[in-house]
């Protein structure tokens, strides 16, 4: 695991409430330290209901935290534009789903190149990158199959395609192996372990699998909203 001065992920006493100043208000995230380091593999395990889905939303940046400070690659996401978190999630972060998010009736090498259209990328390079990155995840014979015509295991291939096609600096994948057979999950999880060990991705994986969790470099324990260090009582906390 690869270390840089500054984490590439770092969270400070993050809150997530909603309908604030309501009767009802709901307050999910109480108080998140996290940090993440450049080339890390992290995992955030928990049950259902434990706050994990919005925390996977901030860290991706698919949701504003209420409270709290969040620099991610250096930018302070709690006082950027949306403009900017726009860009943020398109060039800086690959997403992987548990049920994929592939656009039907559009074959595996359009579901690629689509990231890298929104970021403007010329039309021959996208379809070289496409390529090359169907070819990486074993998938270079399906690229004119729609998603109705591929496996679970294959569709996921293509989705963590897609999630490398700018480069990110992260990877975030929330529960990529819910949906798959124990076979297809481990070809999955041995695909992340090659992109963090050969190319650096920093990978922050959401489970409920703690065996998967045991495979990473570190893992956090999400329980009623707060973080814990591995399976411990020890709330994670960071002094500045």
């Amino acid at each position: 695991m690869a270390q840089d001065a500054a984490p590439i992920i770092r969270m400070r006493g993050i809150y997530k409430r909603f309908y604030i100043g309501q009767p009802n208000e709901l307050e999910i995230l109480h108080g998140i330290d996290l940090d993440v380091e450049k080339g890390e593999f992290l995992s955030i395990v928990g049950p259902s209901g434990s706050g994990k889905s919005t925390l996977m939303n901030v860290i991706g940046v698919l949701d504003r935290p209420t409270e709290g400070a969040y620099i991610l690659d250096g930018t302070a996401v709690n006082r950027a534009r949306d403009d900017d978190l726009s860009a943020i999630r398109n060039r800086k972060i690959g997403f992987v789903f548990q049920n994929f998010n592939l656009i039907s009736r559009t074959n595996a090498q359009k579901n690629v190149e689509l990231p890298m259209m929104y970021a403007g990328v010329p039309g021959g390079k996208r379809s070289a990158r496409a390529r090359e990155l169907l070819e990486m995840v074993g998938m270079g014979n399906r690229r004119n199959h729609q998603p109705n015509e591929l496996s679970g295991g294959q569709k996921q291939r293509v989705a963590i395609a897609r999630a490398m096609a700018n480069d990110p600096a992260i990877i975030l994948a929330d529960e990529p192996t819910g949906a798959l057979d124990s076979k297809t999950g481990r070809m999955v999880m041995d695909l992340f372990h090659q992109l963090n060990r050969e190319q650096g991705k920093t990978i922050v994986l959401i489970t409920h699998n703690q065996e998967l969790a045991l495979e990473t470099d570190r893992f956090v324990t999400m329980r009623d909203g707060r973080l814990y260090v591995g399976d411990t009582g020890e709330v994670v906390q960071y002094g500045t």
